[in-house]
């Protein structure tokens, strides 16, 4: 008994309460009749409404990485290192990390806000009276298409990125456009491109089911809403960092690094 009352906080009781809204989700997704409107909706949203956002970051990450990193290579005689460094370093770590960091102060808190907000001008509950499964109609969409979205958001930052790379190689010096994609691919393999691809599924999931758990379950009043969506950025950032720690480990043990 003593050590339950010691489990008993609210750090774990909230870890209980989202593994037990995740497996909810999975029920959920695995019934017919999926609101496919909706999720294609909710892509247009999640997805091109945030690409803007992620597309500049991306090309600045890329041009201030090569700008940063330039005149150490120089030094040590290996400049001609750059494009390689540079898209090593981008692929596998930062580009992927840096979008999912995108998203989730961006999807996270307005996945939360929205919900919230719904929750507390009882928006959900006329849902359930009316016979509609909100559960499905607004959380499944929402999760399914923060995990579809986020991979495909954080494929075109690392293309973003590469060429805004190649553009801070030639403002000090005179790389050529086949020569640095050349080789900047030349330094990739597949064990760059699949964990970088899979985490990023994996912060997608993770966005979209605090953003939804968070929002869903608000608190009434508009306190409550906007402590929703604060604490899911924080939360889903946090995630990111643990799954991206966690993707490494699986990736060294499997030899992929």
């Amino acid at each position: 008994m003593a050590l339950l009352d010691k489990l008993d906080t609210p750090f774990f009781r909230e870890v209980g309460e989202i593994t037990r809204f995740t497996g909810r989700f999975f029920r959920e997704v695995t019934k017919p009749k999926q609101e496919w409107e909706e999720f294609v909706n909710q892509s247009y949203h999640i997805g091109y409404k945030t690409f803007t956002l992620v597309g500049i970051t991306a090309f600045i990450m890329g041009l201030v990485l090569t700008i940063q990193s330039r005149p150490t290579l120089v030094e040590f005689g290996a400049d001609a290192l750059l494009p390689s460094m540079v898209s090593v370093s981008l692929v596998r770590e930062i580009a992927p990390v840096i979008t999912a960091l995108i998203c989730a102060g961006k999807i996270g808190s307005g996945i939360g806000a929205e919900l919230g907000s719904m929750r507390v001008t009882e928006q959900i509950d006329a849902m359930e009276v009316s016979g509609t499964n909100p559960f499905k109609y607004l959380v499944v969409t929402r999760v399914l298409a923060s995990t579809v979205m986020v991979p495909i958001l954080s494929s075109l930052a690392i293309a973003i990125s590469l060429y805004g790379g190649y553009l801070g190689a030639n403002l000090k010096g005179d790389v050529s456009w086949s020569l640095y994609w050349y080789q900047a691919y030349k330094a990739l393999i597949y064990g760059d491109f699949v964990p970088a691809m899979v985490k990023t599924i994996f912060f997608g999931f993770a966005i979209g089911i605090v953003g939804c758990y968070k929002g869903y379950n608000s608190q009434k009043g508009t306190e409550g809403v906007g402590r929703s969506a604060t604490t899911a950025v924080i939360v889903a950032s946090l995630l990111v960092f643990i799954l991206d720690l966690i993707a490494v480990q699986v990736a060294d043990v499997l030899g992929l690094t």
